[in-house]
């Protein structure tokens, strides 16, 4: 049993919620002494955000590498040390994992070569301090909505530690100490305050602004303005929340003074982003879709934009994690009945929690919504199954569309003795309460199309 479990088992809930970032800011100094302060040799450019964070880090570091710099990234689906090898799956399931194995990453990062590092950094990692000593020089801000109140209690306390990310950037004399924030988002200005150097984006505030905007199913064309300069850009990423992360990547080049051709060609270089608004094509007539999306506000604007290009019916699968966030079960489900005509709940990664209660709570939300069980509502917890039941209910020119997993590669479930260590607060790695299995969201919804085929 590792040391955290045993503090965890002896120190009582509220108590070690008080003292855990205390915990992980020692680790975090006892890591960056031994790898000897690693991150002070790089260009840090930190991005914080509820959703478009992945992407965001996605398009910011293809811009910079299309343009011959030498930079890592780390992110939720990946972690490239910038040695010319190419992503590595994140096996964590950590956005910014732990302090040891962070700063030991950071070191591999600095000892490749690599002189820019993009690193996707969560509300958890600055609120523990596992960030700490990390040298940002620009920090980037998506946009804020309500999730991972399980931890940290209230929207303001989520809020403001995403905000260290900016306060950080500008304690950073050697940087850059530029803050890159959502104009458009009601919490932006606040984070704009923390740096120096502030730029404001959005479609409808911000000195830097997104204009003549068109989108198609594969992407979108937009015109840049800011400061009587413009950038024609061109973004591969579908939807109008990859407009505002792309037009965050302009702000981020504009910053470290690439030049308009190198924003334009670097930002149009990128083709995907994995488990992100991904196409699943076997030949089918119905489109099938795969995102990561597990917010009701990244459901909102992922359904609103797919929904005018429905030519029949708007069928999704979803899940909702256990030991996260409950009030937003309902809201998912309510969410999914108002804008999808058939709505089909599943497992997303139920831990030690009951999975049909889960369910049940999105329901609540789909029937408050006007949905019916049996009809265009349906539970059906373990996912493969789920996913083949949608692919069987599909006809010709209706869109699927998979939301919770995205690019993860696994399902965490309850374990052997999940009912009588569910009040116990443990690592989610706890074989007694939670087991690991493959999981595969692409494969599994390519498998099931296959089945129709036959």
């Amino acid at each position: 049993m590792g040391l955290r479990r045993i503090v965890k088992k002896v120190i009582p809930g509220k108590a070690f919620k008080a003292i855990e970032p205390y915990g992980h800011w020692g680790e975090a100094v006892i890591a960056q002494a031994k790898h000897g302060f690693p991150a002070r040799q790089l260009q840090i450019i930190g991005v914080t955000g509820t959703d478009g964070k992945t992407s965001t880090c996605s398009l910011i570091t293809q811009m910079l590498r299309a343009n011959g710099y030498k930079v890592a990234m780390m992110t939720t689906i990946s972690v490239d040390y910038g040695d010319g090898k190419g992503e590595q799956a994140n096996p964590s399931r950590m956005t910014t994992m732990g302090a040891m194995d962070l700063v030991g990453k950071l070191k591999k990062i600095k000892d490749s070569g690599a002189e820019w590092l993009v690193l996707e950094t969560t509300s958890h990692a600055l609120a523990q301090h596992r960030v700490w000593a990390v040298p940002y020089s620009v920090a980037v801000m998506t946009n804020l909505s309500h999730e991972h109140l399980d931890y940290h209690g209230t929207f303001e306390r989520y809020r403001d530690a995403k905000k260290m990310l900016f306060t950080q950037t500008n304690r950073n004399r050697k940087g850059l100490r530029v803050g890159i924030a959502n104009a458009d988002d009601p919490s932006g200005e606040l984070f704009a305050k923390e740096v120096k150097n502030p730029i404001l984006y959005g479609l409808k505030k911000g000195g830097l602004r997104a204009e003549d905007v068109k989108l198609t199913p594969v992407g979108s064309t937009y015109k840049a303005t800011i400061d009587g300069d413009s950038y024609d850009i061109t973004c591969h990423l579908p939807g109008s929340f990859n407009v505002y992360n792309s037009l965050a990547a302009v702000g981020v080049g504009r910053a470290i003074g690439l030049t308009k051709q190198q924003v334009e060609q670097g930002i149009a270089s990128l083709q995907a982003v994995e488990g992100r608004m991904t196409r699943v094509d076997e030949g089918q007539d119905f489109a099938v879709i795969v995102d990561y999306a597990h917010t009701p506000e990244s459901f909102e604007k992922i359904f609103t934009e797919v929904r005018p290009l429905t030519k029949e019916r708007l069928i999704t699968v979803f899940g909702s994690a256990g030991r996260r966030d409950e009030s937003k079960r309902a809201a998912q489900g309510e969410v999914a009945g108002k804008l999808c005509d058939v709505v089909i709940a599943t497992e997303e990664d139920d831990r030690d929690i009951d999975g049909q209660e889960i369910l049940e709570q999105i329901a609540s939300g789909a029937e408050k919504a006007g949905k019916h069980r049996g009809k265009d509502l349906f539970l059906v917890h373990k996912r493969e199954d789920a996913v083949q039941k949608a692919i069987e209910m599909a006809k010709k020119d209706d869109i699927v569309i998979l939301l919770g997993k995205g690019h993860e590669k696994s399902i965490l479930s309850n374990g052997p003795k999940a009912a009588e260590l569910r009040h116990m607060v443990q690592s989610d790695d706890d074989p007694r309460r939670v087991v690991k299995r493959d999981y595969d969201e692409v494969a599994t919804v390519k498998k099931a199309l296959r089945v129709i085929k036959r």
